[in-house]
């Protein structure tokens, strides 16, 4: 893989995203979507660990990783069809190249094996985008949250099991560190008011969007 043009630096904030090759579905089933969740958790830590193919078989809670390991912290994410959303921290030198290399090679070879496929499942490198203020950083937690909803998935985002959004509105972290930008709100509340507010507003950008890629095609 060439190196990036632009380095990932330590203790930054970064919206990393990924789409299936030829915008080809990557999720096909719920078990594809969990276990992209069992593998993105696994592979945040650097190791030594159990291995993959016996940490897969076990329950996420029966994990212990040494915190110290963290390669990144993940903010939030949403995994939709054909692409998914991270919002990280990198934590370790190199840590989201690593986090993410290891996590798309493991979940392709699972996908290739599991449907019967061979060859790329991703689109080339991941994408990155630096987070440089606070501002940016919990609306971009917020886009990443409304995918399902603007993209006519599903009408509630609560409804929606394949992103962290569930654990930001019940307070339960789990999969990702929702304190990150729950620590910039009076209250739970107060962001789940700020990121359902837009749902109308993203949902008619989404329409429009389409239409206009429509026109031009």
């Amino acid at each position: 893989m060439p190196g990036r043009i632009t380095p990932l630096v330590n203790n930054q904030f970064y919206h990393i995203f990924n789409r299936g090759n030829n915008k080809g579905d990557i999720f096909l089933q719920p078990r594809d979507y969990a276990r992209f969740q069992k593998t993105f958790y696994y592979y945040q830590y650097a190791g030594p660990k159990l291995s993959f193919s016996k940490f897969s078989k076990s329950n996420l809670n029966s994990f212990k990783p040494d915190p110290n390991q963290k390669l990144v912290e993940i903010i939030c994410y949403c995994l939709m069809p054909n692409h998914f959303h991270f919002l990280i921290r990198q934590l370790k030198e190199n840590g989201i190249s690593i986090f993410i290399s290891q996590l798309s090679n493991s979940y392709t070879k699972y996908f290739n094996t599991k449907h019967a496929r061979v060859g790329s499942l991703l689109q080339g490198s991941f994408k990155s985008v630096l987070i440089e203020t606070e501002e940016q950083l919990i609306h971009v937690s917020r886009y990443i949250h409304l995918n399902p909803v603007v993209s006519g998935l599903v009408k509630n985002l609560d409804t929606y099991k394949w992103s962290s959004y569930l654990e930001y509105i019940s307070g339960h972290e789990f999969l990702c560190s929702p304190r990150e930008i729950l620590n910039l709100f009076p209250s739970v509340e107060k962001y789940q008011e700020f990121t359902e507010d837009q749902i109308d507003y993203g949902t008619s950008l989404e329409l429009l969007k389409h239409r206009t890629i429509d026109i031009n095609t």
